[in-house]
């Protein structure tokens, strides 16, 4: 990838100013990595190729920590020769580097042993219909304005409370993209988006010692971002609230996941649903397709033509249509998350999900947060969760973690240093209930979710 980062407080020029230019450009470019492919003898090809630009700042304690305006271009190539490829990338798209990247993958491939489950994606599965689902809204942002913006945000969160004694930063960013597909089915496919974020992050101080904790916000048109000074206080709040943080009561008792944490839940389902686990046998999910996994109020399916979603697209990373379609439907596992190469190995058929899922939405409930709080009654609210311990061969899940007790429907104190334990499949088939705030910043959409039961290690009795 080609890089260039700026440290100096300068004006800069619009991202990616002239789109259509830069996408004919890119779709040049692989239709030369597609015809060299070809002369060299390769059966089959396909390419990738994006554009990106973006600008960051950081500022911490009112000066400026981090400005970067960064431009990347990148080129990833993958040739077949009788089932066996090779793959080779570069940053630069001039034509003697283009040739170069396609000759290393054609002579990668001819000393790589054939793979039957290898090749294209079936050419009757290309998208017919590449269409637009409201992601590209550009706007000129000079790094003053976007200076200006990082520093009405720490302000605002700094003077929220006079607790709150520090900070780690507050960051604004704008980014924008565009992306070509082409593979020699004669497929090709392009897109573009925009992506705006802002974030903060606070320290606070009292008798019992110092906490820290954050608010942020994403979204693609930078008009939509929350006000600045909000998003500057809510860290403020979320980092006063922590302070006097103790241990929970150990033993077994009802969970809270805020619908941030929650996420991690339906990611994890993702991977032991996903192709590569599945077809290495190391998934506890492995033949459940069809089966019950969760209470039957439970539904989560896949949306990628919604609009102005983050990940919205006519079709996967391998030129496959997308289309809306069901993960979970009444508690029941309905398919499985594949691309081409893992359905091959599983005798099954792509799912249109090379590249990962795209706008996984858990559809919520009718209670607020607060009204899953109350019907909770005794319990932990799982704010944040640490560590690596999710086994996804076994189901089993073990992960330090920070939040909130409850007692009689109501937050008593906050908790640290606590771990919380149980089996996955467990997890899912124990929901009680979805809250209604769902959250829809990110690819997965998911909100507040309250388990029957986990192992709560806290206080030594």
């Amino acid at each position: 990838m080609n890089q260039v980062t700026s440290r100096a407080n300068e004006t800069a020029a619009p991202l990616l100013h002239d789109p259509e230019r830069e996408r004919a450009m890119l779709e040049d470019a692989a239709a030369q990595v597609l015809a060299g492919a070809r002369a060299g003898g390769a059966d089959a090809a396909e390419v990738s190729i994006a554009s990106s630009h973006g600008r960051n700042v950081t500022v911490r304690l009112g000066e400026v920590d981090v400005l970067e305006d960064a431009r990347d271009r990148g080129v990833s190539v993958t040739v077949y020769i009788n089932r066996a490829s090779g793959s080779a990338s570069t940053g630069d798209l001039g034509a003697e580097s283009l040739e170069r990247a396609v000759d290393q993958a054609l002579a990668i491939a001819r000393h790589t042993q054939p793979d039957p489950a290898g090749g294209l994606a079936p050419a009757e599965l290309m998208a017919s219909r590449i269409e637009d689902f409201d992601q590209w809204h550009p706007c000129e942002l000079e790094m003053s304005a976007l200076i200006e913006r990082a520093k009405r945000i720490e302000q605002a969160g700094m003077e929220a409370d006079v607790r709150v004694e520090n900070s780690e930063g507050a960051s604004v960013s704008a980014d924008a993209a565009i992306g070509v597909y082409a593979n020699s089915h004669g497929f090709v496919g392009s897109g573009r988006s925009t992506r705006f974020d802002q974030s903060c992050v606070l320290v606070a101080r009292d008798g019992s010692g110092m906490q820290r904790d954050w608010d942020w916000d994403d979204k693609g048109c930078f008009e939509m971002l929350a006000d600045p000074e909000s998003t500057g206080r809510k860290a403020a709040e979320r980092a006063v609230r922590r302070l006097g943080a103790r241990s929970a009561p150990s033993g077994r008792s009802a969970v809270l996941f805020d619908n941030n944490v929650a996420l991690g839940l339906v990611r994890h389902l993702v991977g032991a649903v996903s192709g590569g686990n599945l077809y290495r046998r190391s998934s506890f999910l492995v033949d459940t397709v069809g089966k019950q996994l969760f209470p039957g109020w439970v539904n989560i399916d896949e949306d990628p033509h919604l609009p102005g979603g983050a990940r919205s697209s006519s079709f996967d990373s391998e030129g496959v249509a997308t289309r809306q379609q069901p993960l979970i439907e009444d508690g029941i596992l309905k398919r499985y998350v594949l691309g081409s190469y893992s359905a091959r190995k599983l005798g099954l058929e792509t799912t249109a999900n090379a590249g990962g899922v795209r706008n996984l939405i858990f559809s919520p409930g009718a209670k607020s947060f607060h009204e899953l709080v109350a019907e909770m009654g005794t319990g932990l609210v799982v704010t944040e969760v640490m560590g690596q311990g999710v086994n996804l061969v076994t189901g089993d899940y073990s992960r330090g973690a920070s939040g909130f007790w409850v007692e009689k429907g109501r937050i008593a104190y906050p908790v640290e240093e606590i771990t919380i334990a149980g089996n996955l499949g467990d997890m899912f088939a124990g929901l009680v209930a979805a809250g209604s705030d769902l959250e829809t910043r990110r690819n997965t959409q998911v909100p507040s979710l309250l388990l029957d039961g986990m192992t709560v290690a806290g206080q030594q009795e």
